[in-house]
């Protein structure tokens, strides 16, 4: 059995005050520099023509354990560090990064992406956020699975796959991973701010296929967030092993899915991946102000029905996007994209903000000290609406009603979609029926989100296993929504 003892009854951590000490003991100190050195190569690296600088460091140290054929089968360790400074002068980026974290390297890469003289004393420090002694970080400052004994990381993959063979004996196989990682950063500019955070990040995958007869199916599933194992009770482990089980063996008796137009109802949580790609990729800065999206230059316009509200929220305490400050130092907050339908704003960073002459809104991310940031989501979902999840299908004649989706994919500039029904069931009169598989969603974001006929009172947001690639880059984002009715969606099927 699991043990559960541990209990973690908040998830709120220590000042960022204190977040910021830890990063600097645990990544300055370590290294054997300070922000003297820091911002000397800000410095040296403005010349003088740079409009802006920053510096990014990073380290982060990565741990995983799998189970496979009811046997852990591999662990594996990796740790990474170094960092990257930035020089911008307009829309042109200069930028250089090092494996090795030093007082040499820093004056060595500053001078290499210095373009003209050097100008001495143009950086002046200006010390920590004010308000980050008070303010309280949103998740805990300590290593997932380090402190923990190899014994329970092992127990806990090896009661994955006895929950799962004990809940039907169709279970023919269990696979999972344990994966866990522990970032330290430091942000410092030639606004004078210098910022650390320590990042942790725990996830559970599973998938469970079964066998009846000749057929096999199978469901994937996951849980996970900025928190350490003591979080995780049996009780978690069975809820997601049991219901992905369910899953499988619904999908023995799976019918084809029927094609054609016709009303879709898209169910809570996970299910959200939907607006990530349909919308919230078009949302992102860089692609407003290059005109790319969809989205370009209508703020203030009804872009989706009355009922619509989304928001992006970095804030959450304990999610996979969440973060205290984002990777150019900005903190992260809650911003409404959409509100009742009318488009409202998109997500910044800092370079296309002061582009556009507007504020960051703390969705500069980037997944490493070698690569440049990006306008990227965190959390990212609709607000409920006033509609019962059963009303919903109730209203339906004829449809389906998709309860998981995988596989999208998102043009930007067009903002048409694809999407996989990984799990789905006829509607008839206002009732579930048959499950089918085969379902393919089809569509334009901007015509779908107008097509949203009802919006549930059910909000949920992934249990954890979202992850979002852009341009190559892959970070940790959270997705959520209420059940929602669209009306006239094509779906591709195999009947």
């Amino acid at each position: 059995m699991l043990d559960t003892h541990e209990t973690l009854t908040d998830t709120r951590g220590p000042s960022l005050h204190d977040m910021r000490r830890a990063a600097y003991v645990g990544l300055l100190d370590k290294h054997g520099i300070d922000e003297t050195h820091l911002f000397a190569a800000l410095n040296s690296a403005l010349g003088q023509s740079g409009d802006f600088a920053d510096i990014y460091l990073k380290e982060s140290i990565a741990e995983s354990w799998s189970l496979e054929g009811g046997a852990v089968r591999g662990g594996a360790w990796q740790c990474d560090s170094g960092f990257g400074i930035r020089v911008l002068n307009g829309e042109e980026t200069t930028f250089a990064s090092s494996q090795r974290i030093g007082a040499d390297a820093l004056r060595t890469i500053a001078r290499q992406i210095r373009s003209g003289p050097e100008v001495l004393s143009r950086v002046t420090p200006r010390g920590e956020p004010a308000g980050s002694a008070a303010a309280r970080s949103i998740y805990l400052p300590r290593a997932s699975l380090s402190a923990i004994g190899a014994e329970r990381k092992l127990a806990l993959l090896k009661r994955v796959d006895e929950l799962a063979r004990s809940k039907d004996r169709r279970v023919v196989e269990v696979n999972a991973m344990l994966a866990a990682t522990h970032e330290t950063v430091w942000i410092a500019r030639c606004d004078g701010l210098g910022v650390g955070d320590v990042r942790p990040m725990l996830r559970l995958a599973i998938n469970v296929r079964v066998k009846s007869g000749d057929r096999v199916e199978s469901a994937s599933g996951g849980i996970g967030g900025r928190y350490g194992l003591a979080s995780w009770s049996d009780d978690d482990l069975r809820t997601l092993v049991y219901d992905r089980v369910e899953a499988a063996l619904t999908k023995l008796d799976a019918r084809p899915a029927p094609a054609g137009t016709m009303t879709v109802v898209v169910g809570p949580g996970w299910n959200g991946v939907l607006l990530h790609e349909a919308v919230g990729h078009g949302l992102e800065a860089d692609g407003i102000r290059r005109k790319t999206s969809v989205f370009a230059g209508r703020v203030g316009e009804q872009v989706a029905a009355r009922n619509v509200t989304i928001v992006d929220d970095g804030t959450l305490e304990g999610r996979r996007g969440s973060l205290n400050v984002d990777d150019e130092g900005c903190p992260t907050q809650r911003t409404v994209l959409i509100e009742d339908g009318v488009l409202r704003g998109c997500m910044q960073d800092s370079l296309n903000a002061r582009l556009m002459n507007m504020r960051p809104t703390g969705n500069g991310r980037r997944e490493g000290y070698a690569v440049l940031p990006m306008p990227r989501m965190t959390n990212t979902f609709m607000l409920n609406g006033d509609r019962e999840h059963d009303e919903i299908i109730a209203s339906v004649k004829r449809g389906i009603y998709v309860a998981g989706l995988e596989g999208g994919q998102v043009d930007i500039t067009s903002g048409q979609f694809v999407f996989e029904a990984s799990e789905a069931f006829l509607i008839e009169n206002g009732k579930l029926c048959a499950p089918v598989k085969g379902a393919t969603i089809t569509g334009n974001g901007l015509d779908t989100i107008q097509k949203i006929s009802m919006v549930g009172n059910n909000l949920e947001l992934d249990t954890g296993r979202a992850v979002c690639g852009k341009a190559g880059q892959s970070v940790p984002v959270s997705v959520g929504q209420p059940t929602v009715r669209v009306d006239d969606m094509t779906v591709g099927g195999t009947a």
